[in-house]
């Protein structure tokens, strides 16, 4: 067995089951290794009722009363319903489409029930708890359970199964980095981080076993960057792109002014584009502060000059939405723009169609996916590449686009904000502008940070909404049922949903394991209002501009970083009618509630993202993700800000090194195997 070795040589994994795994996208040893927890489950000890807060998870150890559990139907439903008691107070649970619990549960026998216990209605109310026999629930008491990701028909326990055969038979003992490294910055070794990690002894031992993987991780970026800088700096452009006067008549021509950031930012753009080397220059800006405008004034000048430039957006819904906005203003304003769209959905036809009008040059601005960047794409005179949300496309992706011309001048655009000092270090090849101001007119929109009791009322505020006219998105942290029991999962609070509002909204959900095809109908559909409330995950966190979507509503809001929750209310907000986002914060901690409350206090994204990195630290272990920002598995760049630098400087040190092999004497194995691991989404 090897670290590249298919999965089905691990005992117990067969035709069947490897795709379960396949579906996480897990097909080699190292990728399961490497499927880390997204958390992990202490099985404390059942307390009386009324020792447990509300709010968070309890452990209750009842008898069944000894009558009939009511099982009924609530329109496509079947709830069993039923009330147990101890000494201090009287909790009522309701479990959704189980029905066979019924004859499971023996009235009269003693059970055990894990769940989050909450007050509705002046009532305690537990929701499809887990439920034990004491007996099991003995072997559990006082261990860590890790809780992976998961798809239907795989379970945590057989994760867990496939990992301790891993250990057991992969050959580990011959650790990658020198020892004088593991002393300098206090690291474990790989075997001990993983064994940590997938069979914790304790929780004080997890900080130790991430870090390891977090400064190998940060380690191999460091190093892979600054290899490409020194490949990338001062690419040779020419012609030079020459000043036109048809940036400067749109500009007049538009019914508002730019704000001063902008000003400034186009500005640095218009230097670089005519200067004689190829620019690299990220945009970097909140959701609505005025991005794409700059982009259409940078293709505009390409086009001017006769060159084509092109816009990559990562899902089709965006390339669209750009394409038709490209498209509206070029006729409104008589530009010489004639733009093209390329996504995978047009008909065979209709791309060969494409392709010749982009090869002879009878197209000057083409707006798409992926799709650009495929062998049948041949650019006439490619000048300029854009990328929208940059942190989604790989660097080889960006490369195979930007190799359709030669040299051709890059723009990135990111709405990810991130403090300077990160931004240095992450995008340090490419020349920053920061677009830190809001255009005139923008409505701020009203946030509330609450705790789950509020969650009747919310649902009466989606309801008025609604009755306006207006839309909803609702966001969980987890797909389905079974992930992490805490936490809400889209498909069951989109029954939930439907079942509450019944025939007054439209309810769908929405998430990141569909088919794209059917992910960008739905959110097609959406903007098109055949959707009244969007149940969602994060995949929305780059979607469409819905301007009629008003309330943005986020479950477990202490689940995410804030630079994500930031980017998730961006969503709405760009209409005329006030907006306004509910973050449902379902653990009542200090530092969690300190976290969230910034949220209320700011809608500036760069103050909210350098406030994050000051309150959170390496203790925050995986309950914190900022998930699809930027490319890391394990490290996250606001809570590993110190490790980033570490690792930032010991790749300059190497590098540097008269002697790298002397220094890291498996440096190339290094870089061969973990930069193979690096996704290089935000260069």
């Amino acid at each position: 067995m090897y670290w590249d070795s298919d999965l089905r040589e691990v005992k117990g994994i067969g035709d069947k089951t490897i795709r379960l795994f396949h579906r996480l996208d897990l097909y080699t040893i190292r990728d399961l290794l490497y499927y880390l927890p997204k958390g992990y489950e202490s099985f404390e000890k059942p307390q009386p009722v009324d020792t447990w807060e509300r709010g968070r998870m309890a452990v209750l150890q009842v008898r069944l009363p000894f009558q009939n559990l009511e099982l009924r139907k609530a329109g496509r439903y079947t709830l069993l319903h039923f009330f147990v008691q101890d000494p201090s107070a009287r909790v009522e649970i309701t479990y959704f489409n189980m029905p066979f619990l019924k004859n499971t549960l023996k009235c009269g026998n003693e059970y055990i029930f894990r769940g989050k216990l909450e007050e509705k209605r002046g009532r305690l109310v537990m929701e499809q708890p887990k439920c034990y026999r004491p007996e099991e629930y003995e072997k559990l008491l006082d261990t860590l359970q890790p809780v992976y990701g998961l798809t239907k028909g795989l379970s945590s326990a057989f994760i867990q199964k496939a990992i301790k055969d891993i250990l057991q038979r992969l050959p580990l003992e011959e650790e990658i980095f020198p020892a004088h490294l593991l002393e300098r910055y206090q690291l474990c070794s790989a075997r001990e981080a993983f064994s940590i990690l997938h069979f914790p002894p304790s929780s004080e031992l997890l900080p130790k076993a991430r870090r390891r993987l977090v400064f190998e991780e940060f380690l191999a970026f460091c190093l892979e960057m600054k290899i490409r800088k020194e490949e990338e700096v001062n690419l040779p452009f020419s012609p030079p792109l020459l000043p036109v006067a048809d940036t400067t008549r749109l500009l007049e021509q538009l019914p508002y002014r730019l704000t001063p950031a902008q000003q400034r930012a186009w500005q640095q753009i218009e230097e670089d584009l005519q200067r004689n080397a190829a620019m690299n220059r990220m945009v970097q800006g909140d959701v609505g502060s005025g991005k794409t405008i700059l982009a259409i004034l940078a293709l505009l000048l390409c086009a001017a000059n006769g060159r084509q430039g092109a816009f990559m957006a990562p899902t089709e819904v965006l390339a669209r939405q750009h394409y038709e906005a490209i498209k509206e203003m070029s006729e409104r304003y008589k530009l010489c723009i004639s733009p093209l769209l390329l996504v995978g959905s047009l008909t065979a036809g209709q791309k060969r169609m494409a392709y010749e009008e982009i090869a002879e040059g009878k197209v000057n601005v083409i707006v798409g996916t992926h799709a650009l960047i495929q062998d049948k794409v041949n650019f006439h005179n490619l000048a300029l590449v854009i990328t929208d949300e940059q942190h989604r496309f790989g660097v080889r992706q960006r490369i195979c686009l930007q190799e359709k011309g030669k040299n051709t001048h890059i723009l990135v655009m990111s709405a990810t904000p991130i403090p300077r000092t990160l931004a240095i270090i992450l995008f340090g090849d490419l020349h920053l502008s920061v677009l830190d101001e809001m255009p005139v007119g923008r409505l701020p929109i009203k946030n509330c940070v609450v705790d789950p009791s509020y969650r009747p009322k919310a649902y009466q505020f989606m309801e008025k909404e609604i009755q306006k006219g207006h839309q909803v998105y609702c966001i969980c942290p987890m797909v389905e049922e079974g992930e992490m029991e805490q936490l809400e999962n889209v498909v069951t609070y989109h029954e939930k949903l439907t079942a509450y509002f019944g025939a007054k909204a439209r309810v769908t959900f929405l998430h990141g394991r569909m088919k794209p095809a059917v992910k960008n109908q739905i959110m097609e559909d959406f903007g098109a209002h055949k959707i009244d409330i969007l149940v969602s995950t994060t995949v929305i966190e780059v979607g469409i501009n819905v301007p009629n979507a008003t309330v943005m509503l986020v479950e477990n809001a202490e689940r995410f970083g804030l630079a994500q929750l930031h980017q998730l209310r961006g969503r709405v907000g760009r209409g005329k009618e006030q907006s306004y986002c509910i973050f449902i914060n379902g653990n009542q901690n200090q530092s969690t509630s300190k976290r969230l409350e910034l949220l209320n206090r700011s809608n500036d994204g760069f103050y909210l993202a350098s406030e994050d990195m000051k309150l959170r630290g390496p203790g925050d272990i995986f309950g914190i993700r900022q998930s699809g920002e930027l490319p890391f598995v394990v490290g996250d760049v606001y809570a590993d800000a110190g490790v980033l630098t570490e690792t930032a400087a010991l790749a300059e040190e190497i590098l540097q090194s008269h002697e790298p092999q002397r220094m890291f004497p498996k440096l190339e194995q290094f870089r061969a195997s973990q930069g193979a691991r690096v996704d290089f989404r935000s260069i």
